[in-house]
């Protein structure tokens, strides 16, 4: 059994990247990543229509931050404030010690490196700080890139869905 608390907030850096919190002005940010039919292509998510679904969104991820129930992340370049994309844990166990990860960035973003910088401090805080067991992940394997991303950061196909064959599960053990 772990005990989890994110207040107060972890900021978090990186050589390049500062990882916040979520704000209720980076609605405009979290529509284009919801929105987006390229980022959204992989993930069985409704897609946000109108600023008024990120908004909500924005409203239950910080809810659930205060509620110890997940901690999202949105990356910025270190020093700066551009929003280039988002991770977290969600998906917490806390008798199980396990959390799943999940990322994305905005269209323009992607293939510069980012999540691959980024990835390993998520990590160290999942095993570190919440003293996670088992950090998962969730994808289509079609998604070759977050496939290929996934296992430069260690982590093994843990399990196929057979009832759905566009889901599988990577996992990385502590």
């Amino acid at each position: 059994m772990i005990d989890i608390s994110f207040t107060p907030f972890p900021f978090l850096t990186t050589e390049n990247y500062a990882l916040r919190n979520l704000k209720p002005e980076d609605e405009q940010e979290i529509f284009a990543l919801r929105s987006s039919d390229e980022i959204n292509k992989y993930l069985d998510r409704p897609k946000a229509n109108t600023l008024d679904d990120a908004q909500s969104f924005i409203t239950k991820i910080v809810n659930g931050i205060a509620e110890n129930e997940a901690i999202f992340w949105v990356v910025t370049p270190k020093g700066g404030t551009r929003f280039l994309g988002s991770i977290c844990l969600w998906k917490i166990s806390r008798e199980d010690a396990t959390a799943e990860i999940g990322f994305e960035l905005l269209p323009e973003n992607h293939g510069k490196g980012i999540m691959q910088e980024v990835i390993p401090r998520v990590i160290q805080f999942g095993f570190e700080e919440m003293k996670l067991q088992t950090i998962e992940a969730e994808l289509s394997p079609r998604n070759l890139k977050s496939v290929r991303l996934l296992e430069k950061n260690n982590f093994k196909l843990a399990e196929v869905n057979e009832e759905n064959p566009d889901s599988v599960m990577y996992a990385l053990r502590r």
